[in-house]
């Protein structure tokens, strides 16, 4: 039986400022699959779905609900074919603060972790090769596979029971930088571990009551949250 149960988002919480490319190719999917020309400029991606970003993407640029719902899996497949193309080959400068003293502290511990993000599965995977972080993770839940960001929680804690990475006793928890996360957690009865490496404030996490919040992932000791 394992201890504990680490879940992680990637964007502002394992990495920051990872550049422009994954909203590229978001942008060319739409173009190579649909013709249609899109941004997104004026969409507040943080925390949202990949998925979700490119039906906002198509509707706002006067697609039909119907083309939106045939056009997703060619544009899903698409984005995660461009990425790759369009990453820079290292990210490893893009790491937040703490996250790699945090993993290899997990580690030790033989604590498995997980994924939980609004990423494409080929899109996520990408980042964390060239992150160098590939090794840290053995699953995840990604933005195609489920409605909603607390859908994908249920869907991480589920592989991790059948892998045998937990059981009923295991602590799991959801580390993030956005309220979606912390709202995700709290619907699956879990502790969220909120840190302020993203593009939300102290004061606006803060105000969802995570289970622990910090500035990053620097003091975090697996102690901290067994005894908590």
């Amino acid at each position: 039986m394992r201890e504990a149960l680490v879940l992680f988002d990637i964007d502002g919480t394992l990495l920051r400022r990872a550049g422009p490319h994954h909203r590229q190719a978001l942008v060319d999917a739409v173009r190579h699959v649909t013709g249609i020309q899109t941004t997104t400029d004026h969409i507040p991606v943080q925390g949202m779905l990949d998925r979700d970003i490119l039906r906002r993407m198509m509707l706002d640029a006067g697609a039909s609900e119907s083309r939106v719902r045939r056009s997703m899996p060619a544009l899903v497949r698409s984005a995660q074919a461009l990425y790759p193309r369009l990453c820079p080959p290292s990210l490893r400068a893009r790491v937040c603060p703490g996250v790699r003293g945090f993993l290899w502290r997990l580690a030790r511990r033989r604590v498995p972790c997980g994924l939980v993000t609004g990423n494409l599965t080929g899109i996520a995977w990408t980042k964390l090769k060239r992150a160098g972080l590939r090794p840290h993770f053995r699953f995840g839940a990604f933005a195609e596979m489920a409605r909603d960001r607390a859908g994908l929680v249920r869907l991480a804690m589920g592989e991790a029971r059948r892998r045998g990475y937990s059981d009923r006793r295991t602590k799991v928890y959801l580390v993030g930088d956005h309220p979606n996360d912390i709202l995700a957690a709290q619907a699956n009865g879990i502790p969220a571990i909120s840190v302020a490496t993203g593009l939300s404030s102290r004061e606006e996490l803060a105000s969802h009551a995570p289970h622990l919040l910090l500035d990053d992932l620097r003091p975090l000791r697996m102690r901290m949250l067994l005894e908590s």
